[in-house]
């Protein structure tokens, strides 16, 4: 007896290995996309985490917001400040070192060029108190936005590039 099916396994064995290819580059393609979101997750998770340690640090100097010291573009430039420990810092010293701090934040956690800026709106147009009265420590009346930008690469074209904003608005 002949065999009319010679060949025909090796036919069914390329084809399944051809669908079997497909599914793997698939799967491939799926987890680089993945990885590229998570990437992206990462940074807005970073810059979360800065302006909230920066909002931290403004609600710890109000008197310092209620004079504009942070109101900035960063990267201000500020260097890194130390004060004389027995009379202590100003509220200005401290807003330099904050300054600095949060442009070391910026460039050690996010993608290179990141910037931001901060600005405080007094609601009402309320004047900031007399200096006597800011030694109270008022609470500040009004809010501060902070806008975080940074370019990651775009999740679809490795060459185009994508501005992510992450906007904070906050009462110190």
């Amino acid at each position: 007896m002949v065999s009319r099916h010679r060949g025909f396994t090796l036919l069914e064995v390329l084809v399944a290995l051809l669908i079997f290819s497909l599914g793997l580059i698939g799967m491939a393609g799926l987890t680089v996309l993945s990885v590229k979101t998570n990437h992206s997750a990462f940074l807005r998770t970073q810059a979360s985490f800065i302006a909230q340690a920066m909002e931290d640090r403004m609600r710890a100097n109000i008197i310092g917001v209620w004079n504009d010291d942070y109101d900035a573009t960063y990267p201000s430039g500020v260097g890194a400040l130390t004060c004389d420990v027995a009379p202590g810092c100003t509220p200005a010293q401290i807003s330099q070192r904050d300054k600095a701090i949060f442009d070391a934040q910026l460039a050690r956690s996010l993608p290179v060029g990141a910037t931001a800026t901060i600005a405080c709106t007094r609601s009402g147009g309320v004047a900031a108190p007399a200096a006597a009265d800011l030694l109270r420590r008022p609470p500040y009346q009004g809010n501060c936005t902070m806008d975080i930008v940074w370019t990651e690469s775009n999740v679809q074209n490795e060459q185009a590039a994508a501005a992510q904003q992450f906007t904070w608005a906050f009462q110190p």
